[in-house]
C-alpha cells in the first residue's frame, strides 16, 4: 500500500487512521467536507493531502482516485438520532456517497475498498453475541443506509471484481471522540458532563449494554484489511468489537459522578456484544485496549 484515500479523514476514527498511514509512509489523501455536527473540531495531518469535498459530488472526487491502492471509506451520516430527523440526508450520504466511492475506485482500478459499517444493523431480534451471518434487523435510517452500503460493497466485489471488506464497528471510543451535543457517543458525553460537574444523562433505564471498542483497535482492523493478502477475506463483513460489554448505568457508576435518567430513544438496540471470531480468523485481528483500564487513565488525568 503506497497511496491511500481516507474519506472522513478529518473526523474521529478517520483522523486516527490517517495518522497511522502517514506514520507508515503511505501517501494519504483525505476527502472530508467537515460537516459532522457532533465534532467540536476537525483534525488535519499536515503530511496528508486534504480536500474539502463532498462524496456525493462524483465528478469532483473522481480525479483523486487515480493511482490509489486502497480506499478507506469512513465518511457518513454516522448518528442514529440525526438520521431519524433527516432520513433523506442520511440516505444521500450513506448510499449515494458510498456508491460514488465504489464507482470511482472501480473506474480507476483501485485495488480495494475498506468500508466502515456498523453493528446497528443487528437490531433487537438477534441475541448476543452477534455474528455476521445473523439476519439484519434495521431499526432506523442510519442502520438501513449503512447496511445498504455493505450490500453495494459485496455487489462491487462479486460483479465488478473490486475487492471490498466491510467492518462493522461496535461502540467506538477513545482519542478525539466527539463530545458535542446530546447525541455524542456515550463515553465522550459522560466524561464531558462529569468534568463540567453536570449530571451524566442516562437514556432510559441505563441497563442497555454496549461493546466498547477503542479507536486504536478499529484503526488496526482497517490497516489489516487494507494490507491483507488473504484472498478469502474479500467480499466479506467483519465485526470489530471486543466481545465484552458493559451497561450504560455501570459506566456512569464507574465514573462516579451524579447522573440522571432521561427518556428512552426510539430506534436503538438493547444490547450489543460482538462475536469477533471471524475477523480473528481472516484478518488476524485482536483487540488490545482494555476499556476499564483506559477509563481509569482518563479519570486520573
Amino acid at each position: 500500500m503506497k497511496r491511500a484515500i481516507v474519506t472522513g479523514g478529518n473526523g474521529f476514527i478517520g483522523s486516527n487512521l490517517v495518522d497511522k498511514l502517514v506514520e507508515y509512509g503511505v501517501e494519504t489523501i483525505v476527502i472530508d467536507d467537515n460537516s459532522a455536527e457532533c465534532n467540536e473540531r476537525f483534525y488535519f495531518n499536515e503530511n496528508a493531502q486534504n480536500y474539502k469535498y463532498d462524496i456525493c459530488d462524483y465528478d469532483k472526487i473522481l480525479p483523486l482516485f487515480k493511482n490509489v491502492d486502497v480506499v478507506f471509506h469512513l465518511a457518513a451520516e454516522s448518528r442514529i438520532q440525526p438520521s431519524i430527523l433527516n432520513p433523506t440526508y442520511a440516505t444521500k450520504v450513506n448510499v449515494l456517497g458510498t456508491c460514488n466511492i465504489l464507482q470511482a475506485a472501480r473506474v480507476n482500478n483501485v485495488d480495494r475498498v475498506v468500508y466502515s459499517s456498523t453493528s446497528a444493523g443487528y437490531g433487537l431480534k438477534n441475541q448476543p453475541p452477534l455474528r455476521e451471518d445473523m439476519p439484519k434487523d434495521c431499526l432506523n435510517p442510519y442502520s438501513v443506509t449503512k447496511c445498504a452500503g455493505e450490500e453495494l460493497c459485496v455487489m462491487y466485489n462479486d460483479l465488478f471484481g473490486l475487492k471490498t471488506i466491510s467492518l462493522r464497528y461496535f461502540n467506538v471510543y477513545g482519542n478525539r471522540e466527539p463530545v458535542k451535543g446530546q447525541y455524542a457517543p456515550v463515553l465522550g458525553l459522560f466524561l464531558r458532563q462529569f468534568r463540567n460537574k453536570e449530571p451524566m444523562t442516562i437514556v432510559g433505564d441505563g441497563l442497555q449494554k454496549r461493546d466498547f471498542t477503542n479507536v486504536q483497535d478499529v484503526v488496526q482492523a482497517n490497516f489489516l484489511a487494507g494490507t491483507t493478502t488473504n484472498k478469502d477475506a474479500f467480499g466479506q463483513v467483519y465485526n470489530v468489537g471486543t466481545g465484552i460489554n458493559y451497561s450504560v448505568l455501570e459506566l456512569a457508576q464507574f465514573i462516579g459522578g451524579k447522573y440522571e435518567f432521561i427518556d428512552a430513544r426510539i430506534g436503538e438496540a438493547r444490547h450489543t456484544l460482538a462475536d469477533n471470531n471471524k475477523i480473528k480468523q481472516y484478518l488476524n485481528w485482536q483487540p488490545k485496549v482494555n476499556f476499564i483500564e483506559y477509563l481509569k487513565k482518563e479519570l486520573n488525568q
